[in-house]
């Protein structure tokens, strides 16, 4: 499928416009001429294409600017072809090389040009969305992207932008929607610069749709025929032109209406109903149909919607009387107030067009009017007056119905009245109990058989027998009073209670034998006394509120009923007095609040009672408890017994053993109050209980590789958010004797110095030089001579603390030759001093002849006695000899007990200088190793170098 297109051009030279030259496609369906203006709107873009092309114009002079316009339907699938550039700019040479004769390009010879033509877009942006351009073909083809007409131009504004490689214009005036592309030609001596325009054509893709499900229009009943009403809320249909909404009809137009369809300037239709009948609201008050709204597409679509017209109702209608006239007959001993007749009329209208009044006619005498009253609203006739024996047998009541803006309806009401020969029985009361103005007043409180009245039951005429009874309901009996003859006492039958029921109404009826009936009506008021005190509607009232709440903060609002009336039903509430000063109870509404902030780890739980009281006297009151839980919030952090914990643990400590505990608590509760505790440095090294709190190493610590290890250690909770603080975690190692003393010099068993015969004795020869990687006594090191071997090798001492060899006695001429000390360095720790030996060798001789002499006494195994005794290096300054050997076992004990002490207090000390970050420790020359100067002597052994000795 290929998209209808037509293609203009345009050429320019410099920054001028030539005509537009059209090139129309053999398949185009009709020629598109550009307007005049539009060389004009489109001057300032090539302003900005000549900047962009400044440094090629020279290469440029024939480069053209053209326009094609394409236009295609919306929706169409991926690879449809729009147009190809190429043969719409007729850029494709004719067979046997000759170029077109209307392009204006240099001819080539071949099937292709060389360089090839090259078609890009001038910048990237939503081409690749909607449509693809084919870099060598030139040819323009739809994409993946489906091109949605009322998505792209529905909400579009006016005019026509080229900003970028595609563009969208819309015009409010028309129903174009373009696709605005900027193409480039090249290589740059073919180069051209071609805006192409793609109109997307509607098809008919949307239905009509009515913004609402329901419509409803309201007509008078006296609308006249051919009255037109706008129906609100038309129908909308997003596409444009024939595939619009066209019309509007009605499912039923129930033969009294029907529909117009009107077009405004912009080309909206809107809906009017016209009236083709004669309507009438009492007749028939709605009618109902469905309104289809049908758009112009082929096929049509439809959309519907509910239409409901309401007939509203008009005064047209006056009040009617079913009857001209009534007849009434009454007896002439009727009671006042007796009823005895109605009249009704009814008017069809609604609302206050409805309302009717009665009145008498003026024609109606005073005398009718005095004896039977008219009730205006219902019509009721009752018995105003007393009937006498001089009132007229028969009266005429003219009565009027009278509506607004009517005639009145007219009815008569004939009314006869029937004389009376006998005289009837007559009831006599004498109340006992309260009476005003016929109602009896008895307090709920009075006891049973509390008496109310005595009634004298007689006859006029004395010649009849009567007898009476109590007619309705209620805790009353009426009984004969003896000894008396016709005399009833009215008397309670049991207890009254205000609160179940305040009124009562019964009648004493007595009736003779000839049949006459005689009502003597009592109604029996109780007074409400205060005897029921307030209730609460819990006795418990169970409460929370989260800590930290504001001043003031509601808590709830207590409920009480009173059953009793008047002021003895009114309850005011109080607090207890066990409750705390903080909380208030409003003593009218019964709020109760509390005014200060709530601390659930001060306090969690309160309880105390209310109290509701009524205004009766004497007042009645009811207790409630109030139970209050203060619920927790994550508040606190989690808190460390210690801001920093120190731990003291041997060297050589097993992985995965105790080191201590780390105590933490946390004050808030439940999951907010749960700690998790975590190393947060030397995690690698160092592991932390969360239950426990326990601390543990996970390899075994090693004090000569690291003395001492600070670790944080975090406390998290279990809050949302979380809380957490920090603690510092020192640990000291405690040092192990587990190294033993290492020797520097001499390097090797098999050096050896040179010592001259000339040296004086008391001159030191060499040295021997350990050190030890243990702290403390585990530290201190003793040098000892243990085997000797050499023509007089006890002409060597060393010193135990230095280990300084020095020359004892003068050297003979016999003591020529190569003497080995077997030197022992040991250390002082506990409880098994570790040691070391080296073999120091020293030759007497004036020089050295024969090396390889000396080294073949040095390759031989030399035959050394080892000597029993031990080094010795006075700790104290004093050396005097121990004479008694008595004492020894004491001093030995005393030795092992001054040696931990010493070992526990170095650990302290080391302690105390790292705490306080201590430079340089005071040397104790009992209890650290004197490492000489090399100043001190000017020795130097090499190893089979030997170097004399000199004495200056």
């Amino acid at each position: 499928m290929r998209g209808q297109g037509n293609a203009r051009s345009s050429r320019a030279l410099g920054v001028s416009w030539y005509p537009a030259t059209w090139h129309p496609r053999l398949d185009m369906g009709r020629l598109h001429r550009p307007r005049s203006s539009t060389s004009h709107r489109n001057l300032p873009h090539l302003f900005l294409f000549f900047l962009f092309v400044e440094p090629f114009s020279c290469l440029a002079s024939h480069s053209r600017a053209t326009e094609l316009l394409y236009s295609l339907n919306e929706e169409l699938p991926a690879g449809v072809l729009i147009g190809s550039l190429a043969e719409d700019l007729r850029l494709l040479p004719r067979s046997g090389g000759r170029l077109d004769p209307h392009s204006q390009l240099p001819e080539r010879t071949g099937a292709e040009w060389n360089p090839p033509l090259s078609f890009s877009l001038a910048s990237r942006g939503l081409s690749g969305q909607y449509v693809t351009l084919d870099n060598r073909s030139g040819e323009l083809h739809t994409s993946a992207q489906e091109i949605d007409r009322e998505a792209l131009c529905l909400e579009g504004g006016g005019g026509t932008a080229w900003g970028g490689s595609v563009s969208i214009s819309s015009s409010p005036s028309s129903d174009s929607c373009l696709l605005l592309l900027d193409v480039l030609v090249l290589p740059q001596e073919y180069f051209r610069f071609v805006k192409v325009k793609i109109a997307i054509r509607d098809i008919n893709d949307n239905a009509p749709q009515f913004p609402v499900s329901q419509i409803s229009v309201w007509v008078p009943e006296n609308a006249p025929v051919n009255t037109r009403l706008a129906i609100e809320h038309p129908a909308v249909d997003p596409d444009v032109g024939i595939n619009g909404v066209q019309t509007y009809r009605l499912l039923d137009y129930h033969g009294m209406f029907t529909l117009d369809v009107e077009e405004n300037e912009n080309g909206e239709r809107t809906p009017y109903l016209i009236v083709m009948g004669t309507l009438d609201r009492e007749t028939q008050d709605q009618y109902v149909s469905i309104i289809i709204a049908e758009d112009g597409g082929s096929p049509p679509l439809l959309g519907s919607a509910t239409l409901t017209i309401g007939i509203s109702d008009i005064n047209d209608n006056c009040p009617l009387f079913t009857d001209s006239q009534i007849n009434v007959t009454v007896y002439g001993n009727a009671t006042v107030g007796t009823p005895i007749a109605a009249v009704q009329a009814v008017d069809k209208d609604l609302g206050t067009n409805a309302q009717i009044t009665y009145s008498y006619s003026q024609k109606v005498p005073q005398a009718s009017k005095d004896l039977f009253h008219l009730d205006e609203n219902t019509g009721v006739i009752k018995v105003f007056n007393k009937i006498g024996g001089s009132v007229l047998q028969s009266h005429k009541l003219t009565i009027l119905a009278n509506g607004p803006g009517c005639i009145p309806a007219v009815i008569t009401a004939l009314v006869s009245i029937i004389k009376v020969i006998f005289r009837p029985p007559e009831i006599v009361p004498r109340y006992i109990a309260n009476e005003i103005d016929g109602v009896v007043y008895l307090k709920e409180l009075e006891p049973v058989n509390t008496p109310i009245a005595f009634f004298t039951i007689r006859d006029p005429e004395g010649k009849y027998k009567v007898n009476c009874y109590l007619d309705g309901e209620g805790p009353f009996r009426l009984s004969p009073y003896k000894p008396y003859n016709n005399e009833y006492l009215l008397e309670t039958t049991k207890p009254m209670d205000y609160e179940l029921q305040q009124f009562y109404e019964v009648a004493v009826v007595a009736w003779n034998s000839e049949g006459f009936h005689v009502k003597r009506v009592i109604k029996v008021q109780l007074l409400d006394d205060n005897d029921n005190a307030p209730i609460f509607l819990q006795p418990l009232i169970e409460l929370t509120i989260e800590e930290n709440n504001s001043p003031n903060a509601f808590l709830t609002k207590l409920y009480a009923t009173d059953a009793d009336s008047g002021e003895r039903g009114q309850v005011s509430y109080f607090l207890g007095p066990d409750a705390p000063s903080y909380f208030s109870l409003d003593s009218v509404t019964g709020i109760l609040t509390v005014s200060t902030q709530l601390d659930r780890e001060e306090k969690e739980k309160y309880r105390y009672t209310v109290r509701a009281v009524d205004c009766g006297k004497p007042p009645r009151e009811s207790v409630a408890t109030v139970a209050l839980t203060v619920l927790d919030k994550n508040d606190n952090s989690p808190r460390f017994i210690n801001k920093d914990f120190s731990f003291f643990v041997p060297e050589n400590f097993p992985g995965y053993g105790e080191i201590g505990v780390i105590s933490v608590t946390d004050a808030d509760a439940g999951r907010n109050g749960w700690v998790a505790l975590s190393v947060v440095n030397q995690s690698d090294i160092f592991v932390i209980d969360t239950g426990k709190g326990m601390l543990r190493a996970k390899v075994s610590l090693d004090r000569e590789q690291q003395s001492s290890y600070t670790l944080w250690v975090e406390a998290v909770d279990g809050g949302e958010p979380a809380l957490s603080s920090t603690a510092k975690i020192t640990i000291l190692l405690l040092d192990i004797n587990d190294n033993p003393p290492l020797v520097l010099f001499p390097q090797s068993n098999m050096s050896y110095l040179l010592v001259l015969p000339s040296t004086l004795p008391g001159s030191p020869v060499t040295e021997v030089y350990a050190v030890d990687k243990d702290t403390g006594m585990n530290a201190v090191i003793a040098y000892s001579i243990i085997g000797r071997r050499g023509p007089r090798p006890e002409s060597f001492r060393i010193d135990p603390k230095t280990g300084n060899i020095t020359l004892e006695e003068a050297l003979l001429q016999t003591d020529y030759g190569l003497h080995r000390l077997l030197v022992k360095v040991s250390d002082h720790g506990y409880p098994e001093p570790l040691h070391s030996t080296v073999m120091v060798n020293l030759f007497v001789n004036d020089t050295v002849s024969n090396e390889s002499y000396i080294e073949s006494l040095l390759r031989k195994e030399p035959e050394i006695n080892i000597e029993e005794k031990e080094p010795q290096i006075s700790i104290e300054p004093t050396h005097r000899k121990v004479e008694s050997v008595s004492c020894m076992p004491t001093l030995v004990a005393l030795s092992v007990i001054s040696l931990g002490s010493i070992t526990l207090v170095t650990g302290m000390g080391i302690y105390i200088c790292l705490r306080k970050g201590k430079k340089h420790p005071r040397e104790d020359e009992n209890l650290e190793v004197q490492i000489p100067l090399k100043g001190k002597i000017d020795l130097h052994m090499r190893e089979r170098k030997p170097m004399d000795i000199s004495n200056i």
